[in-house]
């Protein structure tokens, strides 16, 4: 077991998180996403200290708990980048049915896939399918600066709508009562409850920041949205909806109109508040990724490559989630399939999840490995869309929608 002394900690610390920037710059010319290159980096960190005998270990809680913050912190990250207007009404519409189908698909068709792999039970399959079938948000999101806005907004809306749709829908069927009319009362009850408390609490969080006369105040606004989601989480509520709801609030409170509630927050002071929200938010979201991306991929070994079965059974896994979002993006949503359809990547939220599966619905013959090559090797697809993505945004003529197009149909 390596031990440093508190200097070398600090050095190693600061180091990463100059490596990390140093990334940050590289990935705005070679195309391939920070995230990706701090994942590939942890692996081979990993493959260094295998090789020279050196024993360095974390604890899953630790990994785990920095993807929770990350999450929170990269949702809020987006809520404060979207604009919402009557134009963009489509465009939402479309990343939700998008997010939505592209996941009840995927899920049910890895849930088969694995019970008939495996030959294990259904409903525990479609607890470990359900992660799996979640964009990754905290790979896309940071990883899109080369496109187009609108290209940005739909990518930014379907990765957030689809870590919500997914943690709604795991933890409804990691619950020991599903699938009764108790149940799914309760489930809907839950989503309307939540969608109501989101605006409430959004409001109190406003209070907070706009009233406090103290300095130190957006990292309290932080730990509250950490206890916000800690507690949603142990009652069973998709807390996202709440987190997501505040940085949208934050966003585009000049849409409000409602005078009593200006007279309290007026303009001015609210985009104060965003500005500095923003940049403090982006600098944390930055600092909790580089960790949390460059922990988990030294904890992955590459041993799992030479495992025939886990090879087999990860690209079937990832050749059809690229065939669902390629499909459902050409014939339904009906835009430009480049370099959207490349957007498959499993993440931080898959992680999560995995972590969070109770040991009565554990799969006793699934490999981790399986999760591993699923998380590799949708990252790479996304890293090769966006590295043959080679035009600057200001260089491009945004395509009509295909069914504006009859040439392509």
């Amino acid at each position: 077991m390596l031990k440093l002394n508190t200097e070398e900690i600090l050095i190693v610390i600061c180091s990463l998180v100059v490596l990390s920037y140093l990334f940050s710059i590289v990935s705005r010319y070679i195309r391939i996403p920070s995230v990706l290159l701090l994942l590939f980096a942890g692996i081979g960190f990993r493959a260094l200290a295998d090789a020279n005998g050196v024993n360095v270990s974390f604890s899953d809680q630790l990994i785990e708990s920095l993807g929770v913050v990350g999450l929170i912190m990269i949702v809020l990250e987006a809520g404060l980048d979207l604009k919402l207007a009557r134009n963009k009404v489509k465009l939402i519409r479309d990343s939700f049915f998008s997010a939505l189908i592209i996941f009840a698909i995927s899920t049910t068709l890895i849930t088969f896939v694995l019970h008939f792999w495996l030959l294990e039970p259904l409903n525990k399959c479609l607890v470990y399918a359900i992660p799996l079938s979640i964009m990754s948000s905290s790979i896309v999101i940071p990883s899109i600066h080369p496109l187009t806005e609108q290209k940005k907004e739909f990518l930014v809306y379907e990765a957030s709508f689809s870590d919500i749709i997914g943690i709604i829908v795991f933890n409804y069927f990691i619950a020991s009562d599903t699938m009764t009319l108790h149940s799914l009362g309760s489930f809907s009850f839950n989503i309307l409850f939540s969608v109501l408390l989101s605006g409430l609490l959004s409001l109190l969080l406003l209070l907070i920041l706009a009233r406090t006369k103290l300095n130190i105040k957006f990292f309290l606004i932080f730990s509250l949205l950490i206890l916000i989601y800690a507690g949603g989480k142990i009652l069973h509520l998709p807390s996202l909806i709440i987190i997501l709801a505040f940085g949208l609030l934050i966003n585009n409170w000049e849409k409000l109109t409602w005078k009593p509630l200006l007279k309290y927050f007026p303009h001015s002071q609210v985009q104060e508040l965003r500005h500095l929200l923003h940049s403090v938010t982006a600098e944390t979201s930055f600092l909790i990724r580089t960790f949390f991306f460059l922990l988990f991929g030294f904890s992955i070994s590459l041993a799992f490559l030479s495992d025939a079965n886990i090879v087999i059974g990860g690209s079937l896994i990832v050749a059809g989630l690229f065939v669902v979002r390629l499909l459902y993006l050409r014939f339904f949503v009906r835009t430009n399939l480049f370099p959207e359809a490349f957007f498959i990547p499993r993440g931080l939220i898959t992680i999560v999840l995995f972590y969070k599966i109770p040991p009565a619905l554990k799969l006793t013959s699934f490999n981790d490995g399986i999760l591993f090559y699923v998380i590799l090797t949708t990252s790479v697809i996304m890293a090769l869309g966006m590295v043959f993505y080679r035009k600057k945004p200001e260089e491009i003529v945004e395509e009509g929608q295909f069914s504006e197009r009859p040439d392509i149909l």
